[in-house]
């Protein structure tokens, strides 16, 4: 099988590191495309004068001044770091970039068909019983819900640390 187009998933984790650097050196031997996607989750906020506990989720129709520079704040953060991570790791190739908002899981997968990937890699956190209950699982949806292969690096908590 040889991968012409892989789409790496990115946060600001040393998980999402490693598992960059295999994204990358894959692409490498198979002189295969690269797209780099990192997600901002929505977030979900209650309004001060807001007696109820449903909040609302950022970014809304309504949305202040507050949330839209929140928003801008949170989109530039993506723009470097997948800017920093092409500049650590993707040195001599091209680079697709994806910048997005929404659910990550699904929202990868989008990203990936949009650009006809035919790997995603990402990385993940290890996690187990009721971390992984609470938390979710991000990978597990995205080798769940793919139609493309998805290559899962693990890496230990005490790997991270440093």
């Amino acid at each position: 099988m040889k991968f012409q187009r892989v789409l790496i998933g990115i946060d600001d984790s040393k998980y999402a590191e490693n598992a960059a650097q295999y994204g990358f050196e894959l692409a490498r031997q198979f002189n295969a495309e690269v797209a780099l996607v990192h997600i901002v989750e929505p977030v979900v906020t209650t309004p001060l004068n807001d007696s109820s506990m449903m909040g609302s989720i950022i970014p809304s129709l309504s949305g202040g001044v507050e949330e839209a520079e929140v928003i801008n704040a949170q989109q530039e953060y993506s723009r470097k770091l997948i800017n920093d991570t092409i500049d650590k790791l993707g040195s001599g190739l091209t680079v697709t970039q994806f910048n997005e908002i929404g659910s990550t899981s699904d929202t990868i997968i989008d990203c990936a068909a949009r650009f006809r990937a035919d790997l995603i890699v990402i990385g993940t956190h290890s996690r187990t019983g009721l971390d992984r209950f609470l938390m979710g699982s991000v990978a597990e949806s995205i080798v769940r819900h793919s139609p493309v292969a998805v290559l899962v690096i693990p890496m230990k908590e005490e790997e991270a640390k440093p």
